[in-house]
C-alpha cells in the first residue's frame, strides 16, 4: 500500500508548524503543499470544507484537519518516539494542556499583539503563562512532556517561539525570564530540538509581518 503523505499549509503558521514538528519528530517524509490564504485553493476547500483553513494533512488521499488532531494521528499512525502518554490519565492531561494552549494561551497572546501591549492584555497573557511555569516546577522535567517532546510541548510551539518574534517587533514584553524561568528555559531547550529547529520558519520573517502588519516598521 502506498504512503503518500501530503500537508496543506503556510510556513509561518504556528498551528501549521505543530504538524511539520510531529511529521518531523517520526521521521515522516511528506509533501508541503503551500498555500495561498488570500485565494485558498479547491483542494484545500475540498479537503476542509467546514472550516477552509490550514493544515490539512492528506494520508493516502484522506484529509485530516485541525493541528492538535493532526498530531494525535500522527502520532497514531507511525512508530517512533510516542507523542502521547500511555496513561490513560497522563494522556487526558496532555491533551487538558494543549487544548489549553488555543482555549486559553493563545488567545490572550493575541490580544495582547492587536493591543500592541496593552497593560491589562498583557496582565492576562501572564496570568496564562504562570499555568505553563507552574505545571514545569511541578515537573521538575526538561520538557512538558518529561525527557521527550509530546503533544503539549508541540501545542505550545508558538508559546516558544513565535512570543519572542512578537517581542522583538513590537517592543512588548510577554515572556520575561525573570517572572518565568522555568518557561523560558523550556522554550530555549524545545526550540534548540533539531527536529523543532529545522520545522520553524525564519525568525527574520515573521519579525518582519509583525512590524508590518501592526504598524512597526
Amino acid at each position: 500500500m502506498a504512503n503518500e503523505v501530503k500537508l496543506h499549509g503556510v510556513t509561518r503558521s504556528p498551528f501549521v508548524c505543530r504538524a511539520v514538528i510531529a511529521l518531523n519528530l517520526k521521521d515522516v517524509k511528506y509533501e508541503f503543499v503551500d498555500e495561498d490564504l488570500s485565494n485558498k485553493s479547491s483542494d484545500l476547500i475540498k479537503y476542509n470544507p467546514v472550516y477552509k483553513k490550514v493544515p490539512v494533512l492528506l494520508h493516502n488521499g484522506n484529509p485530516i484537519s485541525e493541528s492538535l488532531v493532526i498530531v494525535e494521528y500522527i502520532d497514531e499512525v507511525w512508530k517512533g518516539v510516542p507523542l502521547l502518554p500511555q496513561d490513560a490519565y497522563e494522556k487526558a492531561q496532555a491533551r487538558f494542556w494543549a487544548k489549553f494552549m488555543d482555549d486559553k494561551c493563545f488567545p490572550t497572546v493575541f490580544k495582547a499583539v492587536t493591543s500592541l501591549g496593552e497593560e491589562q492584555a498583557v496582565a492576562e497573557v501572564h496570568e496564562a503563562l504562570q499555568f505553563l511555569e507552574n505545571e514545569l516546577k511541578v515537573k521538575g522535567s526538561k520538557f512538558f512532556g518529561g525527557d521527550n517532546i509530546n503533544l503539549v510541548d508541540i501545542a505550545a510551539t508558538f508559546v516558544a517561539f513565535w512570543i519572542g518574534a512578537v517581542e522583538e517587533a513590537l517592543g512588548i514584553e510577554l515572556l520575561p525570564k525573570d517572572k518565568f524561568p522555568k518557561l523560558t528555559e523550556w522554550s530555549d531547550n524545545y526550540v534548540n530540538c533539531q527536529a523543532v529547529k529545522d520545522s520553524l520558519p525564519p525568525r527574520e520573517d515573521l519579525i518582519a509581518i509583525y512590524k508590518k502588519r501592526f504598524g512597526k516598521a
